[in-house]
């Protein structure tokens, strides 16, 4: 999840074929290949649409053993198991645990008052290039999202990893440490020298998520019957 072309998924979708799992990427509503507005907040809705991908594999008789998401797609993942309690293992590469920061590095100072004034905030790449329209429903729901009670609201049957990079330069790795804090059955994995986009750090990332997904299996005790 978050941008099928993401590198970082390309690369364990990769793995994971290669390791007798299938895996489909797909992008949200307005993020890379798929039609429709970017929506800066969206969180609920995007859950909400990864629900219909579940339902639409599950009706298909695939067996959903695992969902990752990186940065946004890592949110989207996590508030998807809070909601629905029907995929067990769950991995968010890089999500972001406090959402009402980062957002006056992406819209300016007085972003509040801005957007109450005039609706809506454009935001800019740093050549001045239109990337996308912030508007003050989208960033009420960013901020009304709760994800401290989402990350309690997760069943101890559902196993969550959370991967962070030590260096990541978008979501401070303290977000990954709330996380750890508060969802019931959670592991933990900081990748020292990493940043947003694990550059340098692909297979270490690659590894992590794919040995948690599809765990490698215990050797036999020699003590114990082989069947």
């Amino acid at each position: 999840l978050q941008r099928q072309d993401d590198s970082i998924l390309v690369d364990l979708a990769a793995a994971l074929a290669s390791a007798g799992v299938n895996a489909f990427r797909f992008d949200f509503a307005g993020n890379g290949e798929s039609e429709g507005l970017f929506q800066y907040g969206n969180y609920r809705k995007e859950a909400d649409d990864l629900r219909s991908v579940v339902s639409y594999f599950s009706e298909q008789k695939y067996d959903i053993i695992a969902l990752v998401g990186h940065s946004k797609g890592g949110n989207a993942v996590l508030l998807y198991a809070s909601m629905y309690h029907d995929v067990t293992v769950i991995v968010n590469i890089s999500g972001r645990f406090a959402l009402e920061e980062g957002i006056e590095g992406r819209l300016g100072k007085n972003f509040l008052q801005r957007i109450k004034k005039d609706g809506y905030i454009d935001v800019r790449n740093k050549k001045g290039k239109f990337e996308y329209r912030v508007t003050e429903e989208s960033l009420r729901d960013r901020l009304s999202t709760d994800t401290l009670l989402s990350s309690r609201s997760i069943s101890k049957g559902c196993r969550v990893l959370t991967v962070h990079g030590s260096e990541d330069e978008t979501v401070p790795a303290r977000d990954a440490l709330m996380f750890a804090a508060h969802i019931p059955n959670h592991d933990l994995h900081i990748v020292v020298g990493a940043n947003h986009r694990y550059t340098g750090h692909e297979q270490e990332l690659t590894s992590l998520a794919l040995d948690f997904i599809k765990p490698r299996p215990r050797k036999s005790s020699s003590l114990r019957p082989k069947l």
